[in-house]
């Protein structure tokens, strides 16, 4: 086999094993994608726990990973405007600021039916926003769908 041939098949694997490599590590990157479920169960209450909550969320989809919030319980008031706007947390930031974020990142927020009958949140208060309302299956079935839950 003469020279340039022999260059030439080598310049050929070596490009080979590069795209290869390149490929491996683009699908593994993909694949660590995590889905995550933050539940929900402190509201205004403890404005530091409640923005802490959010601010995980917000840091799992900076990174990356796909994020959805249940609210039950006294947090169904965190989807309020007026709370959204006001509530910021003791070294854990403003909530606001972490709901845009989760937003933006395709999070979504379900929350309990009757936590917020209870409470008065209405549709009115999840108009424009990825929530909806959800029965305590459908957080069962989040549970399971998801690689791991946090609560708060």
């Amino acid at each position: 086999m003469n020279k340039n041939l022999k260059q030439a098949l080598f310049l050929f694997l070596f490009t080979l094993l590069i795209q290869s490599t390149m490929m491996a590590q683009t699908s593994s990157a993909n694949s660590s994608k995590m889905k995550l479920l933050v539940h929900v169960i402190t509201g205004p209450e403890n404005p530091t726990k409640a923005a802490l909550a959010f601010l995980v969320a917000r840091t799992a989809i900076e990174e990356g990973n796909a994020v959805t919030l249940f609210l039950a319980g006294d947090a169904v008031q965190l989807i309020r405007d007026n709370v959204l706007d006001n509530l910021c947390g003791l070294g854990t930031g403003k909530l606001r600021e972490h709901f845009d974020v989760i937003v933006k990142g395709g999070g979504k927020f379900y929350l309990s039916g009757n936590s917020s009958k209870a409470r008065g949140v209405t549709d009115t208060d999840i108009t424009n926003k990825p929530a909806s309302f959800a029965l305590p299956n459908v957080l069962v079935k989040l549970i399971a769908e998801n690689d791991k839950s946090i609560t708060y």
